[in-house]
């Protein structure tokens, strides 16, 4: 069979900068190092007020298109994944079809479109289908852009309101991949849990705690459920990136998933001289002390050079963006892929035909882990992106500026702020149609 995944990548965030050392920590009147240290977290990506998550879709997926010479007829299928969708009927991905149809001479009729729901897990959900799509020969030798785009926008005083972010990252899945193929083997945790949920309404209702637990059981089983396909070891993957909702959570993951793939391995037994052989629950009386002992050489564990090590060359580089733009929701996962191989070009790592080990979340709740190949060409790909210029380039705001801004993507207020950034080549949120629908236009 054909390989499979994904060809190009791009990447958009929302033109507005919140500093969380400075700007943050001095209004809440915290240690800077709270969210610098703690979460792991410098900064927040918010959109401007011409911006929302169908305008940073469309600008990522233009961009994606022009430049790999693309037309609205070259691509079969539009999935948008996102849990910050405004209407309950109309899908986001008609209206990044419209706003594309304003600068392409030929039109979307004929492309499928959908939506998918499901945390932040849905963004890894419509690469999966738009995979599927293609491996069944449905495609008719024409593309699939997968797009996922949200705003993640908290209530004010929230726990949360230091993760917020917004952007989006769009995914060309094509035959003959440029940079990764979506290998067959997919393990999945999935329980009926409400850590994090939107019962009709915009702000999330958060079990911060429960979350973080929640989190790590899905991971665990999804981890548990691959390796009865396949043999996981340390050494085996290039990189491991996970759903990123703060640098500090992916912390706790990985010194988890890594104690889980060294048992029973050659790592297991060279530590063994260092910190001990992993407990096994066969050796305790209790479930608790059981517990006790294995938290303890787990913190051992990460003080170990050989941990340390992977954690640099596997993790460390997967967090660089999140950690300038916040949590993306069902873009985080793939925001992590694109910063460790963007790290691995920057830094001449040879990455061709290396396996990544994707660890994907969605509360509610779900994890998938499956194993991607990083193809010939990957470097190309890569190159192209502007990351960095659109990093630099948002537009510092205050304290102040930011209540505003709030206010203005805020469902429930309002709120008339003029823009802090001038719109240039690019789509732009324009007013309200006849119906109450969201009006978008092409600003040169």
């Amino acid at each position: 069979m054909t390989d499979v995944g994904i060809d190009a990548v791009e990447f958009r965030t929302g033109k507005l900068k919140l500093d969380l050392a400075e700007t943050f920590a001095e209004e809440k009147d915290d240690d800077p190092a709270k969210y610098t240290k703690g979460l792991g977290l410098h900064a927040s990506s918010f959109p401007d007020a011409y911006e929302d998550i169908v305008t940073m879709a469309a600008n990522a997926a233009k961009r994606l298109m022009d430049r790999r010479d693309l037309q609205p007829q070259d691509i079969g299928r539009i999935d948008v994944a996102t849990e910050s969708a405004f209407d309950h009927s109309k899908p986001v991905s008609t209206y990044v079809a419209g706003c594309l149809e304003q600068v392409y001479d030929t039109n979307f009729h004929h492309a499928n479109k959908g939506e998918r729901k499901f945390a932040c897990i849905s963004g890894t959900q419509s690469v999966d289908d738009a995979v599927n799509w293609i491996a069944a020969g449905k495609n008719r030798d024409r593309a699939a852009l997968v797009i996922a785009t949200d705003t993640a926008l908290y209530e004010r005083g929230d726990s949360g309101e230091a993760t917020q972010g917004a952007g989006a990252v769009a995914m060309l899945i094509d035959e003959d991949p440029d940079v990764v193929t979506i290998e067959p083997e997919q393990g999945f945790g999935s329980a009926d849990e409400t850590d994090f949920l939107k019962p009709n309404q915009q702000f999330p209702s958060v079990d911060g705690k429960r979350s973080m637990q929640v989190y790590l059981m899905r991971m665990r089983e999804a981890l548990e459920d691959l390796e009865m396909q396949r043999d996981t070891h340390p050494d085996d993957f290039a990189l491991v990136p996970f759903h990123t909702p703060f640098p500090g959570m992916v912390r706790k993951a990985a010194a988890l998933g890594y104690r889980h793939v060294a048992r029973n391995t050659d790592v297991e037994e060279e530590l063994a001289e260092e910190i001990g052989r992993q407990p096994r629950p066969e050796a305790f009386d209790d479930e608790e002390t059981y517990r006790d002992a294995l938290k303890e050489y787990t913190d051992k564990l990460t003080e170990t050079d050989t941990y340390q090590e992977w954690y640099g060359r596997a993790i460390e580089p997967t967090l660089e963006i999140s950690a300038q733009v916040g949590n993306w929701y069902t873009g985080s996962v793939h925001v992590a892929r694109l910063a460790g191989l963007k790290h691995a070009r920057e830094n001449g790592l040879d990455f061709d035909n290396r396996e990544l080990l994707v660890c994907s979340y969605g509360s509610g709740a779900q994890a998938e882990i499956h194993t991607e190949t990083v193809q010939p060409g990957w470097e190309e790909e890569i190159a192209q992106l502007s990351v960095d210029n659109q990093l630099v380039e948002r537009y510092d705001i205050s304290w102040d500026q930011y209540e505003q801004i709030h206010d203005v993507h805020n469902h429930d207020e309002t709120t008339d702020v003029d823009a802090f950034t001038t719109p240039e080549d690019e789509f732009v949120f324009d007013g309200w149609g006849r119906m109450g629908e969201r009006k978008y236009t092409y600003v040169e």
